[in-house]
């Protein structure tokens, strides 16, 4: 295990109102930037105050919470906003599964905020000069030039058959739905900028979470939590079709969708694990009986806004791990659902499908599923999309819904 706090103990921070900073991308200087944008309101960070290398097992997030807690404690905060996300704030991704390592913690030098009408600015140093403002070292964003683009760990008609096996096992009775994720790799001319994703992902699906830690960048649209205080929210997506080739095809896609039990019934799976991880935690929990149709630019998903009141004082942490892995992205039930994927994906899932997002000192924050996403490392990318497989899913089909899936960061590298 390999933890790191750098810089200055204790932490000295410092938060302030700011004006309006505009695009928060845009004032990124280009050394591994942190961002949690939507709708152009959010969190973006950069240098590096303190991080944790997460250990891997079942009380990783409990170790996480503990290292974040005795961190905070110790700092001098000097807070005049005091709002969910101001003074420190930790930026986090966690592998999808337990005993994989590579989950970590990231408190940035330097915070810039934008919600609900308010910028803010936390440093962290022995004074605001000492942390440095970040922008004044700016340079545009650069294309990473062409791609080339190759196989991951499965060839197309190898993760078909992987699809044709699990189908095999659900309707044999062993499972009710299990979620098979693909990978791809991307090879850029020049090396991949993230801040040149970060703004296409941003402008192009606003109503995504787009994020970035330590060059795992994307843009989810599945919210796993927001904690505010004792209240609670969760976007549950579950059940998809591609965007139609015109307003008629769309608008009849995404009535099949609506009307498709295959769907309906995944959706369903992920809505109770949902709930079963939650009612414990919640005195209150308000889950809708009819799902919703959220519309974006690549594809229709089925999705369920389930909101709660906490009953104790769990931080977001907690609540992610009482969530993770959802059947949105594992399946049902989750131990079978888990032992298929490690035998038929053949790949490391690494973040993906993993929990991704913030936390501040008073156990606020907001946490993610990582979809649509991808791993930079100079000039290469490797880039995951999943589907949730049924008994009655069609090979052909699901290869074509990861396919629609991968767009989203292939339009983000393709400039």
């Amino acid at each position: 295990m390999q933890v790191s706090v750098a810089l200055i103990r204790p932490l000295v921070v410092r938060t302030v109102p700011v004006g309006d900073p505009g695009d928060l991308v845009s004032c990124l200087p280009d050394t591994a930037p942190y961002a949690w944008i939507r709708h152009g309101e959010g969190l973006v960070g950069w240098g590096e105050a303190a991080r944790a290398t997460v250990p891997p097992g079942p009380d990783r997030f409990r170790w996480a919470r503990d290292w974040m807690s005795a961190l905070f404690a110790d700092a001098r905060i000097d807070d005049d906003v005091e709002v969910p996300g101001s003074g420190p704030v930790a930026f986090g991704s966690f592998t999808f599964e337990a005993d994989a390592p590579g989950s970590r913690l990231v408190v940035p030098r330097v915070v810039l905020a934008r919600r609900g009408g308010r910028a803010w600015l936390t440093t962290i140093g022995e004074d605001d000069h000492d942390a440095g403002h970040g922008p004044d070292l700016r340079t545009p964003p650069t294309s990473p030039g062409r791609i080339r683009y190759g196989d991951g760990s499965l060839t197309a008609p190898e993760w078909q058959h992987a699809v044709a096996q699990a189908v095999r096992q659900i309707n044999d009775g062993r499972l009710d739905k299990v979620v098979l994720a693909r990978d791809l790799t991307a090879v850029a001319e020049n090396d991949i900028d993230v801040r040149f994703l970060l703004s296409r992902l941003s402008t192009r699906y606003p109503e995504c979470y787009t994020f970035s830690v330590d060059g795992f960048t994307g843009a989810t649209p599945e919210l796993l939590v927001r904690h505010r205080g004792n209240a609670i929210e969760s976007l549950v997506l579950a059940g998809t079709t591609p965007r139609g080739e015109d307003e008629a095809d769309d608008l009849a896609r995404g009535a099949a969708l609506f009307a498709s039990s295959k769907d309906r019934y995944e959706h369903v799976c992920a809505v109770s694990s949902v709930r079963e991880a939650l009612a414990p935690l919640c005195s209150a929990l308000d889950v809708p009986d009819e799902p919703e149709l959220l519309v974006l630019p690549n594809v229709q998903h089925l999705a369920s806004r389930v909101t709660g009141r906490l009953s104790d004082g769990a931080s977001v942490l907690d609540v992610v791990a009482a969530m993770h892995p959802t059947a949105a992205v594992g399946g049902t039930p989750t131990g079978t659902a888990l032992e298929v994927i490690r035998k038929l994906e053949g790949m490391d899932r690494a973040g993906y499908a993993g929990p991704v997002g913030w936390i501040d000192a008073r156990g606020d924050g907001e946490w993610g599923i990582a979809l649509r996403c991808g791993q930079i490392t100079g000039n290469r990318a490797r880039l995951f999309a999943g589907c949730g497989i049924m008994g009655d899913s069609d090979p052909v089909a699901e290869l074509a819904e990861a396919q629609a899936k991968f767009r989203v960061m292939r339009y983000a590298l393709e400039s």
